[in-house]
């Protein structure tokens, strides 16, 4: 069975975030942020993020917005315009608006030891874990683990 994680950077140490990786034989890193090269995103910063995950860790990193939510609804969900359900029946309908199926089977074939890499501390509320679930919903064959 292949595996897919998932990681958020917050609340985490670079050397905790950075061992998380390695003990899990990461191969790469798919940054699905929409935003991820402000100064407050710390180590997790773009470009920095891409540099240190090859040299501590020799891990290849990606950034995809396709896979990001749009800004109006982060920003709804963040401003508590909207609540969690709405937040994933929304997020589902953009990622099927963007036909993000037929998008990774054509760009990402094998995402095994992949990680999907968002923000959020905890995946439950987190479209890293959505996107997670879609993958293995649509492509089977994958365990889905959250690295804490």
């Amino acid at each position: 069975m292949k595996q897919l994680f998932t990681i958020g950077t917050s609340k985490k140490t670079a050397e905790r975030f950075f061992a998380l990786l390695e003990d899990n034989n990461v191969r790469c890193v798919l940054d699905v942020r929409l935003y991820n090269t402000y100064q407050l995103a710390g180590f997790s910063k773009y470009p920095d993020i891409k540099y240190f995950l090859k040299k501590i860790a020799n891990i290849n990193y990606i950034n995809d917005n396709m896979f990001a939510p749009s800004e109006d609804l982060l920003t709804a969900y963040r401003n508590k315009q909207i609540y969690w359900d709405d937040y994933t029946e929304r997020f589902t309908q953009i990622m099927e608006l963007r036909g993000i199926t037929d998008y990774i089977e054509s760009k990402y074939p094998d995402l095994d030891r992949y990680c999907l890499l968002c923000s959020e501390d905890k995946p439950d509320k987190c479209h890293r874990r959505l996107l997670a679930e879609l993958i293995r919903d649509n492509f089977g064959d994958y365990e889905i683990k959250h690295l804490m």
